[in-house]
């Protein structure tokens, strides 16, 4: 079978990821019905067939191979947690890595594995190779008969059967909605699996969603239940095993000698601490001072305030003992925001959420609090080229003339900008655009309230599970108050806090969504209606809207990267110009700071992450003059 032949399917040449073995390697030698059943072979995948590193690559660009192996890092974590099992919906979780989200590859392998100087590319872990279906029904994989989990008992595609079955089923809410396109795996012999997809299904992402699904060992969780949580680790498979559970205090990971993937080209090079320790801290004044105190190593800074005037003046920061770095990233940025509640009577009004969103006076917030440090958001997709700019191209028209009508006429117009203010604190003019919308939506000032026609007074809590924030949403209260509105906020434990957010029992509530390089499936989670309703999901706003849900499939079914854009595009229109969220701000830089005692590697940090965990070691001259440095 000729290779244009095998292409022809458009839609899943995305997936082929070729640059494929087919160009390196030896030419397939199966007769053409052969190579259909048995698919084709491929040496990793991504979205659109992007691949930097070829089949028989020795290491990733940006690790040094020889780093040393040895010493251990201490990080810090927030909170608390009260679980270790981070695949269900019960408790708070400890997961490596800290505040935003943790990266679960040091515990649990997975088929595959990123690159991070590519946008979603893959390449062979626990799956030595891949087959493709050239029609994009299916991606098979085939096992390496080294992989192992922790207890030394061989990764199945048993295994594989049961991670996929188990989180599907009795996981977290996300891995339902995550893999919904996805029919029930089929084990194809001794240590192959095949997934095939569900019929109609557009395929683009959906190899790369399975190759990086965490493998769980079936032999495990047969006397223990999986949907509980638990204090005591579950069975991994990847680089490090939770060695160590302090209740609500500390975490501490330790590297396994001799790992089975240790000398893949995946993993050469990375995981090189011995040792990575997460230590907890209940206050975030309290976790700076130990972190200048030496009680941990690294942190990343995310409040451009401590950045801009904390480090100056400290003993070990002007003994360039800790070192200071700001880092790019190329990343598609998180997005984050106040969400509405649009399960709240008072916010299903779009005039409302409009007029309230009008009284967030970033400009002055951003001069006063942020040092000038960051940009404002106002777009789903901030920092890329599938940010909406403009008049709506040919492209999106077709897409959202569909549903005129069923969506506010400004997405028709320019793209959505946030307000502008003069950053001198004064909103006059805000502030009358904002009573005239809550006019129009039935809200009247009489002595000096907002009230409905019931005569009861708006009312809105924000919710918090830290102290940091209320700096920052105080005058964004006192601008509501001018307008009538009683606003406050309530900070409660992160517990309670995450409790009352999965069952949406919450106002107004801040959270940052992380995004892949190209949306896909995780739209549905965020936006669609079926998460609307769902314990557990990620549309906190509640949107139910057969436009928004329409435009989201556009998305996860573009089949090259222009259709890609222009439906990206059209949604982030619907969703802005609906004002189910009040944007924040970002910046495409990581602010880290720690203690002087690692070894780096000579090269650019990856742009897709932040990899310091991953490439980093333990320098034991660098850390033995700390020592000396810090004895005097």
């Amino acid at each position: 079978m000729r290779l244009s032949k095998r292409l022809k399917n458009t839609r899943w040449l995305g997936s082929l990821a070729v640059a494929v073995c087919l160009l390196t390697a030896a030419p397939l030698t199966l007769a053409p019905a052969a190579a259909a059943a048995a698919g084709i072979e491929v040496h990793g995948l991504s979205s659109f067939g992007d691949l930097k590193y070829p089949a028989g690559f020795q290491h990733f660009d940006y690790v040094n191979p020889e780093a040393p192996k040895g010493g251990q890092i201490t990080l810090r974590n927030l909170n608390s947690f009260d679980s270790v099992n981070p695949f269900i919906l019960k408790g708070t979780t400890e997961i490596l890595n800290g505040d935003r989200g943790g990266d679960l590859s040091f515990t649990y392998a997975t088929l595959m594995t990123r690159s991070f100087d590519e946008p979603d590319a893959v390449y062979p872990l626990v799956a030595e190779k891949a087959l493709l279906d050239e029609d994009g029904h299916w991606v098979e994989f085939i096992l390496r008969d080294t992989a192992r989990f922790h207890d030394g008992t061989p990764i199945t595609p048993d295994d594989i059967l049961f991670s996929f079955t188990t989180l599907k089923e009795d996981g977290h809410p996300r891995y339902r909605q995550r893999y919904r396109d996805i029919e029930t795996p089929v084990i194809t012999g001794d240590n192959r699996i095949r997934f095939p997809f569900r019929e109609g299904a557009f395929t683009r992402g959906l190899p790369v969603l399975v190759a990086e699904m965490p493998i769980l060992s079936r032999k495990s969780f047969a006397d223990r239940p999986f949907k509980e949580t638990t204090l005591t680790p579950l069975l991994g498979s990847g680089p490090y095993k939770m060695a160590k559970v302090d209740p609500g205090r500390s975490v501490t990971y330790e590297r396994i000698r001799n790992h089975w993937a240790e000398d893949l080209p995946v993993q050469r090079g990375r995981y090189n601490f011995d040792t990575i320790r997460v230590d907890y801290y209940r206050d975030r004044t309290i976790a700076t001072e130990a972190f200048f105190a030496g009680e941990y190593d690294f942190r990343e800074e995310f409040t451009a305030r401590s950045w801009a005037t904390e480090y100056a003046g400290k003993t070990p920061v002007d003994q360039g003992l800790i070192k200071q770095d700001v880092l790019p990233d190329a990343s598609l940025t998180g997005f984050q925001a106040f969400f509405f509640n649009t399960r709240r009577d008072q916010f299903r009004d779009i005039r409302v959420r409009r007029g309230i969103a009008r009284l967030f006076d970033f400009e002055w917030t951003n001069k006063n609090l942020f040092y000038g440090s960051y940009k404002r958001l106002g777009s789903v997709f901030e920092n890329s080229d599938m940010k909406a700019t403009g008049e709506p191209g040919p492209g999106e028209l077709a897409l959202l003339t569909l549903w005129r009508g069923q969506m506010p006429d400004t997405v028709f117009g320019p793209a959505f900008q946030p307000p502008l203010t003069d950053g001198s604190g004064n909103i006059r003019t805000q502030l009358r655009a904002s009573l005239k919308d809550f006019q129009d939506a039935g809200w009247t000032v009489r002595d000096r309230k907002l009230l409905n026609a019931e005569g009861e007074q708006m009312t809105i809590e924000f919710l918090l599970y830290e102290n940091a924030f209320t700096r920052i949403i105080n005058p964004f209260i006192r601008n509501l108050e001018r307008a009538g509105i009683k606003a406050s906020i309530r900070v409660i434990d992160v517990a309670s806090w995450q409790n009352r957010m999965q069952d949406f029992d919450f106002d107004i509530i801040v959270r940052r969504l992380g995004q892949a390089a190209y949306p896909g499936v995780e739209l549905r989670d965020w936006w669609g209606s079926d998460a609307a309703d769902i314990q557990g999901g990620l549309n906190l706003p509640g949107i139910k809207s057969p436009a928004v849900d329409a435009l989201i499939e556009a998305v996860v079914q573009a089949g090259d990267r222009d259709s890609l854009k222009t439906a990206a595009r059209s949604l982030d229109r619907v969703l802005m110009w609906g004002h189910y969220v009040i944007p924040q701000w970002y910046k495409p830089t990581h602010f880290i700071a720690y203690w002087d005692k690692f070894g780096r590697p000579d090269k650019p940090k990856p742009g897709y992450h932040r990899s310091a965990l991953m490439t980093w070691w333990y320098d034991g001259n660098k850390a033995a003059r700390l020592h000396t440095v810090k004895s005097q």
